[in-house]
C-alpha cells in the first residue's frame, strides 16, 4: 500500500461516500435500528426538531415514517451530486449531496415523492468514520402521503 497522501483521502472519502450509501440502503429496508447505530453519537436534523443519539433517531423514523407488510417503506433513496472535503488533521469531514426519494405500492406508480439536500458532518473515531451531524433538507415534495405520517 502506498504511503502517499492521496491514498489515505481516497480511503476516507471512499469510508464517507459508503456511510451514505449506507443510510440509503438502511432506510430503504425499513432497518431504522441500523439507522439509529450510523447516528450512535450524531446528531440528525429533518423537518422537527434535532434528534441526538442512536435511540432518539429510531424512534424519529418510527414516528414518522409508513412501513409496509414487507418491513420496508417501499422506497428507494437515490443520493447524487456528492461531494466530500475532508480535514485530516482534524479527523472531521464535510459531505454535501442531493437525495431523490422514489416510492411504489401496488395502487402507487412508481414517483418520486420528494427531494432535497444532505448535509453531512462526520468524524473519526478510533480509525472509523462516523456521522456527527446530518441536516436534511427537502425543497421539492411530490405526494409524500404513503410514507411519512402526518
Amino acid at each position: 500500500m502506498s504511503n502517499h497522501p492521496i491514498s489515505g483521502v481516497s480511503r476516507d472519502t471512499t469510508a464517507i461516500t459508503n456511510l451514505i450509501a449506507k443510510y440509503a440502503e438502511l432506510v430503504d429496508t425499513g432497518d431504522f435500528v441500523g439507522v439509529g447505530k450510523l447516528f450512535a453519537d450524531g446528531v440528525f436534523v429533518g423537518s422537527g426538531a434535532p434528534v441526538l443519539g442512536r435511540e432518539a433517531v429510531e424512534k424519529m423514523l418510527r414516528d414518522t415514517v409508513i412501513l409496509y407488510e414487507d418491513g420496508t417503506p417501499r422506497t428507494h433513496h437515490v443520493t447524487t451530486n456528492l461531494a466530500v472535503d475532508i480535514d485530516e488533521e482534524a479527523g472531521t469531514a464535510a459531505a454535501r449531496s442531493y437525495v431523490t426519494v422514489f416510492q411504489s405500492l401496488p395502487d402507487f406508480p412508481l414517483q418520486p415523492v420528494a427531494a432535497g439536500r444532505y448535509s453531512d458532518r462526520f468524524k473519526r473515531h478510533d480509525g472509523r468514520w462516523r456521522f456527527a451531524e446530518r441536516h436534511v433538507r427537502i425543497h421539492l415534495v411530490g405526494d409524500a402521503s404513503r410514507h411519512l405520517r402526518s
